[in-house]
């Protein structure tokens, strides 16, 4: 019984071994794949695949990344596709990026505009550049309850931080559960 017990332990000492040489050979091709510049790294090389990259809006959820694929296939040769998914659920978000091997290929994809997918109307666009800092929700200014309008009010509030004395019913947020006077 010992014997066998020993046995198996250099068994997996071997096994050990073989996976951490596994292991070294993955993190070699990583890096050498990084080196050959499969990932974009500065912001020219992203502006130049988002040149070559569309946008499929209205995507069916149950549309895969093949079906995509071999709908645009006639526009030119197709680098990658990604549907995009919620990270909490999983699930689609109904629209795809699609990168092409050349330029001119976006132009055709974009002919294919309102064509119909899965029986849905799907919308393609050419993809845009997304520029660090600059939002398209971003409002700016202060964006708290009150705001500060003419010199009168301070960070928020009117004057010293009192609120105006309003007549009559008056509804802030959430409905009232109570009906409007009730003393205790």
């Amino acid at each position: 019984e010992l014997e066998a017990i020993k046995a198996r332990v250099r068994e997996m000492e071997k096994e050990d071994e073989r996976l951490k040489e596994l292991q070294l050979e993955a993190e070699r091709r990583l890096i050498t794949s990084l080196e050959a510049g499969l990932f974009p790294k500065t912001t020219e090389e992203k502006m130049e695949v988002d040149q070559r990259s569309i946008y499929v809006g209205n995507v069916d959820y149950g549309g895969t990344a093949e079906e995509l694929e071999s709908h645009f296939n006639s526009c030119g040769q197709i680098n990658r596709v990604t549907i995009l998914c919620d990270k909490f659920s999983g699930h689609p978000k109904g629209y795809a990026y699609i990168e092409f091997e050349e330029k001119s290929s976006v132009k055709a994809a974009v002919e294919l505009d309102e064509s119909v997918f899965r029986g849905r109307v799907i919308k393609v666009l050419p993809k845009r550049t997304n520029m660090p800092g600059i939002s398209t929700t971003d409002r700016g200014g202060y964006r708290g309850r009150f705001q500060a309008r003419g010199g009168l009010a301070q960070r928020g509030g009117y004057y010293g931080g009192q609120h105006p004395r309003v007549r009559g019913r008056t509804y802030r947020g959430r409905a009232r559960l109570l009906p409007w006077y009730f003393p205790y």
